[in-house]
């Protein structure tokens, strides 16, 4: 751990990403307790200036933006997270036993994944979305089918090198059913790629969240929600363009920052595989 710490005391871009990425949650999670007015109430002074009392000014609606931006992070943290906690272990999983049973079921697997491959997300995620409502629970489900698909591809390749280890097959020998193989002797020796493979996947469905939020497809009003406050702020973008490039920077500091620590961590674990991985 100490050499991993000093190795990583040489990287200023993977401290700068865990230091953001840091800030964000931590923001996110007290962000009730330090919010100075209440984010849903509607003050009677629209889109008022930067002042002493309202630091960002406030939105269309007279709401105050400085306490909505502090707890606009939360959905799409929690629902990004979720999505990207879900697609890592589940496509673990999935990849695992493809690698250990091949034939038919490799093959049906293999070609749902292409098939996704081949269809963009966020075409995908507005489809399940008009279709079957727009609740957090329904788009944290469908993104997490998404993006298992990617994780799915990568777990597969490193089981099958991983079916030549001389404790797989000891273990298959003693007898052991697949289900035993693969969730204890194959899953915690890809620990750290499915690591790197959450945030990866975390990254991507946190930008997802907010296209969606911006196109009225995410998170419903008046939750507050960076998405949903770019596409509100764009009637005024020429008077008070900080309504947009205050939630903007709040998404765009979030990625940067996990990107940042995902390749840092992931050079430091010598998962190069896993650091050309995309949020496909």
């Amino acid at each position: 751990m100490i050499r991993f710490l000093r190795r990583l005391a040489r990287r200023p871009l993977t401290i700068l990403g865990l230091l953001l990425v840091g800030g964000h949650l931590l923001v996110a999670a007290i962000a009730p307790w330090i919010t100075p007015h209440d984010p849903l109430r509607l003050l009677d002074a629209p889109l008022e200036p930067p002042t002493a009392i309202f630091w960002l000014g406030t939105d269309e609606l007279g709401r105050d933006f400085f306490s909505r931006l502090l707890l606009g992070g939360q959905i799409s943290i929690v629902a990004a997270a979720s999505a990207g906690l879900i697609a890592a272990i589940g496509g673990g999983i999935l990849g695992l036993a493809t690698a250990y049973h091949r034939g038919l079921f490799d093959d049906v697997v293999s070609r749902l994944v292409e098939m996704k491959l081949s269809i963009p997300s966020i075409l995908l995620v507005s489809l399940f979305v008009t279709g079957f409502g727009q609740s957090l629970g329904v788009l944290i489900v469908v993104m997490s089918l998404i993006y298992m698909m990617g994780v799915i591809r990568t777990s597969r390749a490193m089981g099958i090198s991983l079916m030549e280890q001389g404790y797989v097959k000891a273990a298959k020998l003693r007898g052991e059913s697949a289900t035993t193989i693969v969730l204890r002797e194959m899953l915690p020796n890809i620990a750290d790629l499915l690591t790197v493979e959450f945030a990866l996947r975390t990254s991507s469905a946190l930008l997802l969240v907010s296209a969606l939020s911006f196109l009225g497809l995410g998170v419903s009003p008046p939750t507050p929600d960076w998405g949903l406050m770019i596409q509100s702020g764009l009637q005024s973008i020429r008077s008070e363009p900080w309504l947009i490039l205050a939630p903007a920077l709040c998404i765009s500091t979030l990625v940067i920052g996990i990107n940042f620590a995902t390749e840092g961590v992931a050079d430091l674990l010598g998962l190069e595989a896993a650091r050309g991985a995309t949020g496909h």
